[in-house]
Protein backbone atom coordinates (compact mmCIF):
# COMPACT_ATOMS: atom_id res chain seq x y z
CA UNK A 1 0.00 0.00 0.00
CA UNK A 2 1.28 3.35 -1.04
CA UNK A 3 2.33 5.81 1.92
CA UNK A 4 2.38 9.42 1.52
CA UNK A 5 5.34 10.91 2.81
CA UNK A 6 4.74 14.65 4.22
CA UNK A 7 7.47 17.16 3.97
CA UNK A 8 5.59 19.17 6.31
CA UNK A 9 8.86 20.15 9.15
CA UNK A 10 6.07 21.59 11.34
CA UNK A 11 6.51 18.48 13.40
CA UNK A 12 10.59 18.89 13.73
CA UNK A 13 10.32 22.57 14.25
CA UNK A 14 7.42 22.29 17.06
CA UNK A 15 9.90 19.91 18.97
CA UNK A 16 12.61 22.18 18.81
CA UNK A 17 11.36 25.64 18.72
CA UNK A 18 12.54 28.82 18.30
CA UNK A 19 14.00 31.05 21.01
CA UNK A 20 14.37 34.59 20.28
CA UNK A 21 17.79 35.75 21.84
CA UNK A 22 19.28 32.47 22.00
CA UNK A 23 21.53 30.64 19.91
CA UNK A 24 20.15 26.83 19.66
CA UNK A 25 22.71 24.24 17.77
CA UNK A 26 22.06 20.71 18.08
CA UNK A 27 24.29 17.51 16.66
CA UNK A 28 22.57 14.97 14.84
CA UNK A 29 23.21 11.59 12.90
CA UNK A 30 22.73 12.17 9.02
CA UNK A 31 21.10 9.60 6.86
CA UNK A 32 24.84 9.32 5.42
CA UNK A 33 25.94 7.84 9.03
CA UNK A 34 28.05 11.32 9.35
CA UNK A 35 27.21 14.03 12.21
CA UNK A 36 25.41 17.07 11.06
CA UNK A 37 25.37 20.28 12.54
CA UNK A 38 21.91 22.17 13.31
CA UNK A 39 20.99 26.02 13.89
CA UNK A 40 17.86 26.71 14.89
CA UNK A 41 16.58 29.73 13.15
CA UNK A 42 12.97 31.60 13.57
CA UNK A 43 12.02 30.34 10.03
CA UNK A 44 13.45 26.79 10.35
CA UNK A 45 16.84 25.19 10.69
CA UNK A 46 19.84 24.89 8.98
CA UNK A 47 21.79 21.51 9.07
CA UNK A 48 25.57 22.02 8.10
CA UNK A 49 28.26 19.56 7.33
CA UNK A 50 30.79 19.61 10.07
CA UNK A 51 33.44 19.82 7.75
CA UNK A 52 34.24 20.98 4.53
CA UNK A 53 32.07 23.37 3.00
CA UNK A 54 28.75 23.69 5.32
CA UNK A 55 26.16 22.59 2.40
CA UNK A 56 28.37 19.62 1.61
CA UNK A 57 28.90 20.87 -2.21
CA UNK A 58 32.10 20.90 -3.98
CA UNK A 59 31.72 23.73 -6.67
CA UNK A 60 34.10 22.93 -9.30
CA UNK A 61 35.54 19.89 -7.63
CA UNK A 62 36.63 21.63 -5.00
CA UNK A 63 36.19 21.95 -1.13
CA UNK A 64 35.01 25.54 -1.63
CA UNK A 65 34.41 28.36 -4.05
CA UNK A 66 37.72 30.18 -2.13
CA UNK A 67 39.79 26.73 -2.82
CA UNK A 68 38.60 26.99 -6.62
CA UNK A 69 39.45 30.99 -7.18
CA UNK A 70 43.24 30.52 -5.04
CA UNK A 71 44.02 27.63 -7.60
CA UNK A 72 43.03 29.82 -10.39
CA UNK A 73 44.54 32.09 -8.95
CA UNK A 74 47.98 30.76 -7.73
CA UNK A 75 48.11 29.72 -11.47
CA UNK A 76 48.18 32.58 -12.97
CA UNK A 77 50.60 34.02 -10.85
CA UNK A 78 52.75 31.29 -11.92
CA UNK A 79 52.47 32.51 -15.38
CA UNK A 80 53.09 36.19 -14.21
CA UNK A 81 49.67 36.87 -14.69
CA UNK A 82 46.57 39.07 -12.68
CA UNK A 83 44.19 37.40 -11.17
CA UNK A 84 40.68 39.38 -10.80
CA UNK A 85 37.57 38.82 -9.28
CA UNK A 86 34.51 39.89 -11.10
CA UNK A 87 31.56 41.41 -9.18
CA UNK A 88 29.54 38.09 -9.37
CA UNK A 89 32.31 36.09 -8.22
CA UNK A 90 32.69 38.50 -5.37
CA UNK A 91 29.48 38.40 -4.22
CA UNK A 92 29.47 34.35 -4.39
CA UNK A 93 32.59 34.38 -2.38
CA UNK A 94 30.56 36.73 0.30
CA UNK A 95 27.31 34.19 0.11
CA UNK A 96 29.72 30.88 0.99
CA UNK A 97 31.37 32.71 3.75
CA UNK A 98 27.84 33.46 5.42
CA UNK A 99 27.95 29.98 5.43
CA UNK A 100 30.97 29.47 7.57
CA UNK A 101 29.74 32.29 9.77
CA UNK A 102 26.88 30.11 10.63
CA UNK A 103 28.80 27.24 10.98
CA UNK A 104 31.03 29.08 13.38
CA UNK A 105 28.68 30.71 15.29
CA UNK A 106 26.72 27.41 15.80
CA UNK A 107 30.10 25.59 17.07
CA UNK A 108 31.11 28.16 19.16
CA UNK A 109 28.03 27.57 21.24
CA UNK A 110 28.66 23.83 21.50
CA UNK A 111 32.00 24.81 22.78
CA UNK A 112 33.82 23.32 19.62
CA UNK A 113 36.72 25.96 19.52
CA UNK A 114 39.08 24.13 17.31
CA UNK A 115 36.30 24.20 14.69
CA UNK A 116 35.62 27.72 15.32
CA UNK A 117 39.35 28.47 14.79
CA UNK A 118 39.51 26.93 11.69
CA UNK A 119 36.31 28.33 10.04
CA UNK A 120 37.12 31.84 11.51
CA UNK A 121 40.64 31.29 9.81
CA UNK A 122 38.71 30.61 6.53
CA UNK A 123 36.70 33.42 6.73
CA UNK A 124 40.18 35.60 7.34
CA UNK A 125 41.82 34.43 4.56
CA UNK A 126 38.58 34.94 2.26
CA UNK A 127 38.88 38.53 3.22
CA UNK A 128 42.67 39.18 2.50
CA UNK A 129 41.70 37.13 -1.46
CA UNK A 130 39.09 39.51 -1.99
CA UNK A 131 40.98 42.77 -0.79
CA UNK A 132 44.11 41.30 -2.95
CA UNK A 133 42.44 40.43 -6.05
CA UNK A 134 39.75 42.80 -6.71
CA UNK A 135 40.24 46.85 -7.44
CA UNK A 136 37.23 47.69 -6.67
CA UNK A 137 37.23 49.35 -2.72
CA UNK A 138 33.23 48.37 -2.14
CA UNK A 139 33.98 44.78 -3.12
CA UNK A 140 37.06 44.91 -0.66
CA UNK A 141 35.16 46.39 1.99
CA UNK A 142 31.92 44.71 2.09
CA UNK A 143 33.68 41.62 3.50
CA UNK A 144 36.87 43.37 4.99
CA UNK A 145 33.98 45.58 7.54
CA UNK A 146 33.54 42.29 9.45
CA UNK A 147 37.29 41.42 9.95
CA UNK A 148 37.07 42.65 13.64
CA UNK A 149 34.53 40.58 14.95
CA UNK A 150 35.77 37.12 13.03
CA UNK A 151 39.02 38.38 14.71
CA UNK A 152 37.58 38.68 17.60
CA UNK A 153 35.69 35.16 17.90
CA UNK A 154 39.03 33.72 16.56
CA UNK A 155 40.62 35.32 19.41
CA UNK A 156 38.14 33.96 22.12
CA UNK A 157 38.29 30.37 20.29
CA UNK A 158 42.08 30.21 20.63
CA UNK A 159 41.54 31.46 24.01
CA UNK A 160 38.97 29.50 25.28
CA UNK A 161 41.07 26.41 24.07
CA UNK A 162 44.14 27.76 26.22
CA UNK A 163 42.18 28.73 29.35
CA UNK A 164 40.67 25.25 29.28
CA UNK A 165 43.99 24.27 29.81
CA UNK A 166 44.96 26.29 32.46
CA UNK A 167 47.69 28.06 30.81
CA UNK A 168 46.72 31.54 32.20
CA UNK A 169 49.61 33.66 31.04
CA UNK A 170 49.05 32.03 27.64
CA UNK A 171 45.07 33.24 27.47
CA UNK A 172 46.08 36.91 28.52
CA UNK A 173 48.73 36.65 25.84
CA UNK A 174 46.45 35.53 23.27
CA UNK A 175 43.73 38.01 24.10
CA UNK A 176 45.93 41.07 24.19
CA UNK A 177 47.26 39.56 20.34
CA UNK A 178 44.06 39.32 18.98
CA UNK A 179 43.06 42.88 20.58
CA UNK A 180 46.11 44.63 18.78
CA UNK A 181 45.17 42.55 15.69
CA UNK A 182 41.90 44.52 15.36
CA UNK A 183 43.77 47.77 16.34
CA UNK A 184 46.05 47.50 13.75
CA UNK A 185 43.51 46.91 11.55
CA UNK A 186 40.84 49.45 12.36
CA UNK A 187 43.72 52.14 12.24
CA UNK A 188 45.19 50.97 9.04
CA UNK A 189 41.36 51.35 7.55
CA UNK A 190 39.67 54.76 6.43
CA UNK A 191 37.76 54.43 9.62
CA UNK A 192 40.51 54.85 12.69
CA UNK A 193 37.94 56.50 14.68
CA UNK A 194 36.44 53.40 14.92
CA UNK A 195 38.81 52.12 17.73
CA UNK A 196 36.84 53.76 20.37
CA UNK A 197 33.91 53.01 19.19
CA UNK A 198 34.33 48.90 18.54
CA UNK A 199 32.30 46.55 20.54
CA UNK A 200 34.85 43.85 19.53
CA UNK A 201 37.67 45.51 21.38
CA UNK A 202 35.33 46.47 24.03
CA UNK A 203 34.36 42.70 25.15
CA UNK A 204 38.15 41.85 24.50
CA UNK A 205 39.03 44.36 27.23
CA UNK A 206 36.52 43.25 29.82
CA UNK A 207 36.87 39.29 28.89
CA UNK A 208 41.02 40.39 29.46
CA UNK A 209 40.31 41.69 33.14
CA UNK A 210 38.10 38.87 33.95
CA UNK A 211 40.81 36.43 33.21
CA UNK A 212 43.74 38.34 34.96
CA UNK A 213 41.69 38.37 38.17
CA UNK A 214 40.82 34.61 38.12
CA UNK A 215 44.84 34.01 37.19
CA UNK A 216 46.89 32.33 40.13
CA UNK A 217 49.08 34.36 40.81
CA UNK A 218 52.89 33.33 40.30
CA UNK A 219 55.41 32.36 42.68
CA UNK A 220 57.25 35.84 41.63
CA UNK A 221 54.43 37.79 42.10
CA UNK A 222 53.36 36.03 45.46
CA UNK A 223 56.49 37.07 46.89
CA UNK A 224 56.45 40.50 45.89
CA UNK A 225 53.57 40.70 47.00
CA UNK A 226 54.37 39.86 50.42
CA UNK A 227 57.17 42.05 50.12
CA UNK A 228 55.30 44.68 49.53
CA UNK A 229 53.18 43.79 52.61
CA UNK A 230 56.10 43.96 54.87
CA UNK A 231 57.21 47.27 53.92
CA UNK A 232 53.84 48.74 54.51
CA UNK A 233 54.18 46.90 58.05
CA UNK A 234 57.59 47.92 58.34
CA UNK A 235 59.58 45.11 58.83
CA UNK A 236 62.74 45.64 56.75
CA UNK A 237 64.50 42.76 57.32
CA UNK A 238 61.77 40.43 55.98
CA UNK A 239 61.06 42.74 53.04
CA UNK A 240 65.24 42.40 52.18
CA UNK A 241 64.98 38.75 52.73
CA UNK A 242 62.10 38.34 50.59
CA UNK A 243 63.80 41.05 48.11
CA UNK A 244 67.00 39.09 47.49
CA UNK A 245 65.05 35.95 47.34
CA UNK A 246 63.24 37.65 44.17
CA UNK A 247 66.50 38.85 42.88
CA UNK A 248 67.54 35.21 42.74
CA UNK A 249 64.32 33.85 41.09
CA UNK A 250 64.85 35.99 38.45
CA UNK A 251 68.05 35.35 37.55
CA UNK A 252 67.79 31.59 38.03
CA UNK A 253 67.91 30.14 34.64
CA UNK A 254 65.47 27.31 33.49
CA UNK A 255 66.54 23.79 33.53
Amino acid sequence: MFRYMSLDLNTILKDWPHESGSIKVRKITGLDGREKLQLRVDLGVLQMEMSGRPDGQHPHNCESLLQYHQKKAARAGAKGETYELTPEECAELQQEGIQYYHRYLSLFQINDFDGVVRDTQRNLDLFTFVAEHTDREDFSWALQQFRPYVLMMNTRAKASILLGQQKFAETIAEIERGREAIVDFLQQSNFPELVSKSSEIAFLDEWLEEVKVKRPLSKLEVMQREMESAIAKELYERAAELRDAIKMLKTRKPV
